[in-house]
């Protein structure tokens, strides 16, 4: 017992001795207008050590033996400079940074950990190199996410990523500031994510990845998860005005509203709005219309606090064709762009406020508060199989709902040692409250004539939730993070439909750890493994029909991949990966029921290339291959509806320092089963989309063009059995939503 008390000791001494010759660097780095950057790469390559700002631009490198360093500071879209910094034994050094806007260098990615960062790599490339402009643009920033719209511009977009037909939300995880997009018990359906309330040019930075692996994302983290962040400021204030075919209008305002300083107290605030109108290209005007207000208040309380207030609103109404069957369009009876049902539409509304509070602690930690509040109303009108089931009156159906959320988030992280090695502490609670009124779907006529109830009720659903989430540096090289999160569901379902108003309720807790492995060679190379078990939670409705059984359908993933930088011109990121859901029970939202879907395996490969031919072009493409297959039936039956098994998109794009840019892009999704059996398929599509645009300090104006090339193209595709008015039988075949044709919109912005 002495001895090993004695050898103990002496290893202490060891780490105290060892520590003692070493000091730390700590600092912020801001732009020239005082504004944080958060995600600035800060590396020295003496020791092969690197980190980033946080939220409040702030940065540490502990543990650094004494002596004099150059430390990198590089940003994508502005001027990198080197810093010499001399390490006291013992001592903190400070280096504050003030960073210029600069033009966007790939050398200036720095390929770094996969745990540390709040900002994928490949995201701060893509946010610059090409700006999002449409709301469609917003996820598909996301590499290898396509998406499809069938109702009128309005409906939240149908999404595919991972080889997933994720309908609206239910295996991707969204948010927007720390809001949570995804509507659980939704009217239309489980994960139900409705983008359209954010303005595409407010957003900052996009925060993205693929998998089951982040202790801080829980609930539809299955294929991944998208994290929006608007902008603190803007350099000047803006007027966009734009126009374009099918009788399409756009208005686009940011005005800065003031940005003050006194001593350590800075602060400003911006209102941003937009108004969109459209008839749409169908022979049924789609008369769609969206207005969004929304603004931001930062206050720097003093370098060490910051204050956050948002609040946005969003309304949006339209008509819809809806999905169309194919022997229609062959017979002649309807044209591509007629429609069987014109009666089809919707309104929608949401409003949000948050305030979050950040504050860097004195003994390095950063504290994170954030409470949320958003109030939705919903209304949708849709007839998928016309006189499938009333022969006189026709099917269609109305969704409704009215909706509040509560929610609160707080996360607490903190750098240690560990055996002498860095160690980064995360911590996080939260919870979220949905209070959903009076869920209703009814069969209805003509949208206004109401005929019969098909199911009705009142839904409270809470999500309670802790994760803590260790990064520890086991060499310059090597990074270990360790994670596990605890979720706690409780399920209410009153059914308005019962004499008696029946509740039900259900209760269910899941556990998901996860394990992952970062190796970073250098600045330019990172090799990863990524474990872990993630889940998406099933439709209040579902449980309580099910009794509690199988509720919380588990996801088991593993990717194993790389970032890279090939000089200083070529950034590649390659992964494969496999994931496997445990079975689900799904409520069918068009129908009233639930069914089964059975458990799922798949696989597949995601490249990502990025590559800067001179300092003003730029290539870049995304490759996703996948083979999902269901588990548990036949060979020749276990195709996954709807599944995309190729996609692709990538473009060039050209960027002067003053002037000229712009870019032609494309966007191709292979041909894939539309059922079970592969008798059926769903056809795949290549679309060409192209912008011009001549930028100058006080405006810009743009030219672009969607369907470059007028290919026709089905946008939305489905399996699904009907009767039109003079058919005698059902029919079951591809029903569409065709694609948008050739679109020419222009646009001026002023700056001031």
């Amino acid at each position: 017992m002495k001895t090993f008390l004695l050898h103990c000791s002496i290893a202490l001494l060891s780490i105290h001795s060892s520590l003692a010759q070493t000091g730390s660097i700590t600092g912020t780095v801001t732009d020239e207008q005082g504004n944080i950057l958060s995600d600035v790469n800060i590396y020295i390559a003496r020791v092969n050590r690197g980190t980033s700002t946080d939220q409040l631009g702030r940065f540490k490198l502990d543990n650094l033996p004494a002596g004099q360093y150059e430390a990198g500071i590089t940003f994508v879209g502005f001027e990198g400079l080197t810093q010499t910094v001399d390490v006291h034994a013992a001592e903190t050094t400070t280096l504050n940074v003030i960073l210029k806007p600069g033009q966007l260098l790939l050398s200036d990615v720095v390929v770094t950990d996969q745990f540390e960062r709040e900002i994928n790599t490949i995201s701060q490339v893509d946010i610059r190199l090409r700006p999002i402009n449409t709301s469609q643009e917003i996820l598909r920033i996301v590499p290898g996410l396509f998406i499809a719209q069938h109702a009128g511009g309005g409906k939240a977009e149908q999404i595919f990523l991972r080889g997933f037909d994720i309908d609206h939300g239910t295996d991707i995880n969204l948010e927007v500031d720390g809001l949570p997009v995804n509507m659980v018990s939704h009217a239309h359906g489980q994960g139900y994510s409705d983008l359209h309330f954010l303005i595409p040019e407010v957003v900052g930075s996009v925060d993205f990845n693929k998998g089951p692996y982040y202790a801080s994302k829980g609930d539809f983290t299955t294929a991944g998860y998208a994290s929006f962040n608007t902008k603190n400021s803007f350099d000047q204030n803006m007027v966009k005005v734009e126009g374009g075919s099918y009788g399409t209008i756009r208005n686009v305002n940011t005005i800065n509203l003031f940005n003050q300083q006194n001593g350590e107290r800075r602060s400003n605030a911006y209102l941003a709005s937009e108004y969109f109108r459209t008839n749409g290209f169908f022979e049924n005007k789609q008369n769609f219309s969206r207005l969004n207000l929304m603004g931001r208040f930062n206050s720097y309380l003093s370098d060490w606090e910051l204050l956050t207030l948002g609040i946005s609103t969003f309304t949006s109404s339209w008509d819809a064709s809806g999905q169309i069957p194919e022997r229609a369009v062959k017979s002649g009876e309807i044209t591509r762009w007629g429609s069987i049902d014109p009666t089809e539409g919707g309104q929608t509304t949401r409003t949000n406020v948050w305030v979050r509070y950040t504050k860097s602690l004195t003994n390095g930690g950063l504290f994170e508060n954030q409470l949320y509040y958003s109030q939705y109303d919903f209304n949708l009108i849709s007839n998928f199989t016309f006189f499938l089931d009333d022969p006189v009156n026709g099917d269609q159906i109305t969704q409704s709902e009215s909706r509040s959320i509560y929610g609160y988030r707080a996360n607490y992280s903190k750098g240690t040692l560990f055996a002498g090695k860095n160690l980064q502490s995360e911590a996080g609670v939260g919870f979220r409250y949905d209070d959903v009124n009076d869920i209703h779907l009814y069969h209805t006529r003509s949208r206004k004539e109401f005929i019969n109830n098909i199911v009705r009720g009142d839904v409270d659903q809470t999500n309670l939730y802790a994760f803590v989430n260790e990064t520890w540096q086991a060499t310059s090289n090597l990074l270990l993070n360790a994670a596990i999160r605890f979720d706690y569901f409780a399920f209410n379902y009153s059914d308005a439909l019962t004499a008696d108003y029946e509740r039900q309720d259900v209760t269910k807790p899941i556990v998901s750890p996860k394990l992952n492995v970062s190796y970073n060679a250098n600045q330019n190379l990172n090799l990863y493994v990524k474990g872990g078990i993630g889940f998406h939670s099933n439709d209040t409705r579902v449980v309580v029909a099910q009794n509690g059984k199988e509720i919380l359908p588990k996801a088991y993933g593993v990717d194993l991949g790389g970032t890279f930088k090939l000089g200083d011109k070529l950034l590649a990121s390659v992964a494969l990966w496999t994931l496997d859901l445990e079975q689900e029970f799904v409520y069918v939202g068009d129908a009233g029921v639930v069914e089964p879907s059975g458990e799922t395996h798949r696989e597949g490969v995601d490249v990502s290339l990025r590559y800067q031919v001179t300092p003003w072009l730029y290539v870049d493409t995304d490759v996703n291959l996948t083979n999902p297959k269901a588990k548990g039936v036949a060979e020749d039956e276990d195709y996954v509806p709807l599944a995309p098994t190729f996609t692709s998109i990538g473009g060039l794009s050209f960027r002067f320092p003053k002037g000229l840019n712009g870019s032609i892009r494309y966007r191709y999704m292979g041909d894939r089963a539309a059922n079970e059996d592969n008798s059926v398929v769903a056809y795949g599509y290549f679309i060409t989309d192209a912008v011009l645009k001549y930028t100058h300090a006080k405006f810009e104006i743009s030219l672009s063009a969607e369907n470059l090339f007028n290919t026709d193209w089905e946008e939305a595709q489905f399996d699904t059995e009907s009767r039109l008015y003079n058919e005698s039988d059902p029919v079951s075949e591809i029903h569409f939503t065709p694609g948008t044709p050739f679109f020419f919109k222009t646009a001026i912005s002023f700056f001031f």
